[in-house]
């Protein structure tokens, strides 16, 4: 294994609050009609899709979700024995290689599955997406016989196993009332769609709908996985969203004080001038910034904890480099650790406030963390693969 150098920057994820987060929402679901289905695409939301993976498979889940082809292979080589289904699109041209992988994949049209049929030399397991008002992919349920007669038709293509159909809400992280009724509407066209597709002879193992936020809010056990995605990371779908248990955010971000200097007033610092120090100042500069994944947008907008008290950010964010004010914190000096993302003591920042206080989402943020920044693993063992 390459050394990883841990002094600059690091991504502490702890497995701990995973484990919690996974057994609290499973506690939503009813055993004997749903079960879990781990979704952990984007390397896991930025966290590292193997380590949890494994951890989620000690746990007892065997159904994982990801977003490509690539994601479902790096899965499969990496230890995954369950099944995993690709959510977004595959080429035919890797029918056969996901085939032999024992992976599921997604066919959102007749057109689709056609192609998918043609390259096949052998069956391949497959679900089929079906559009009940996210206008992104899918068979149209807005037409229920319709809808039903090409499900029908893909189900007896040769070389598809049709094992599933699911859809996605588009609005289920909201409770305002005329989004709650639109995920209701959503919800009954997809059942009508598939209820109506029996007609023709179709019947699937597995019908689904709930994703994190429909789970804890709108469970239904008519659908048999629930996709468990940002609220294992202990993220919120949506920032003002109650959530009915303790949310463990899952990643830390920690850097350390590169320098601590004194600055007079009008002195400004960082790229455009755009802080001018109102008096004398001490400043702390980090070495962390936007190539890291630490948005820029929060320049002069996001504040860190250092000696469990906050300082406030100034300046713009640099590429490899950021600057806070620690005028009010005593004795700061080079080497102190900063909490970007992270608790000490009695002060927490959350990537859910970092993203709210620029407009964006928390998802985004972990996401963005960069491969530059080593993720450092606590609170349980370690995967063998983790590292590859």
């Amino acid at each position: 294994m390459e050394k990883q150098f841990l002094n600059r920057i690091r991504a502490e994820i702890d497995l701990g609050a995973a484990e919690k987060n996974f057994t609290a929402l499973k506690g939503f679901l009813y055993d004997d009609f749903t079960k879990p289905a781990c979704v952990i695409k984007a390397d896991g939301y930025g966290h590292g899709d193997l380590p949890l993976m494994t951890l989620y498979q000690k746990l007892g889940a065997d159904f994982f979700c990801v977003s490509n082809t690539e994601e479902a292979l790096r899965l499969r080589n990496g230890g995954c024995n369950g099944d995993i289904l690709i959510l977004g699109w595959s080429s035919p041209e890797d029918a056969d290689v996901l085939s032999e992988n024992n992976i599921i994949v997604t066919l959102v049209s007749v057109e689709n599955a056609l192609a998918f049929s043609e390259k096949a030399s052998k069956p391949v397991r497959v679900h089929i997406k079906l559009d009940t008002g996210m206008g992104r992919v899918g068979l149209d349920a807005s037409d229920t016989e319709h809808c039903a007669s090409d499900i029908a038709k893909i189900a007896v293509l040769p070389n598809i196993s049709a094992e599933g159909a699911f859809t996605h809400f588009a609005a289920a992280d909201s409770r305002l009332d005329d989004d709650v009724s639109f995920t209701e509407d959503q919800k009954q066209k997809f059942l009508a769609a598939v209820n109506a597709s029996e007609r023709f002879g179709v019947r699937f193992k597995h019908i689904h709908f709930l994703n994190s936020a429909a789970t804890i809010y709108d469970y239904d056990s008519r659908s048999t996985l629930a996709r468990l995605g940002i609220l294992l990371y202990g993220l919120r779908p949506a920032y003002s969203m109650k959530i009915p248990f303790a949310l463990r955010p899952v990643m830390s971000l920690k850097t350390v004080v590169s320098q601590v200097k004194t600055i007079h007033k009008g002195n400004t610092v960082s790229y455009g001038r755009t802080y001018a120090a109102p008096g004398d100042k001490i400043i702390a500069t980090v070495p962390c910034g936007y190539a890291d994944g630490y948005p820029r947008m929060l320049s002069g907008n996001c504040e860190a904890i250092i000696r469990g008290k906050r300082a406030k950010g100034v300046g713009r964010i640099c590429m490899d480099q950021m600057m806070f004010d620690v005028t009010k914190i005593e004795g700061v000096s080079e080497g102190d650790e900063v909490i970007l993302i992270g608790s000490d003591g009695t002060e927490t920042i959350t990537a859910d406030d970092l993203a709210e206080a620029y407009g964006s989402i928390g998802y985004e943020l972990v996401c963005g963390i960069g491969k530059r920044v080593p993720r450092i693993y606590v609170g349980g063992k370690r995967s063998d693969k983790d590292d590859e």
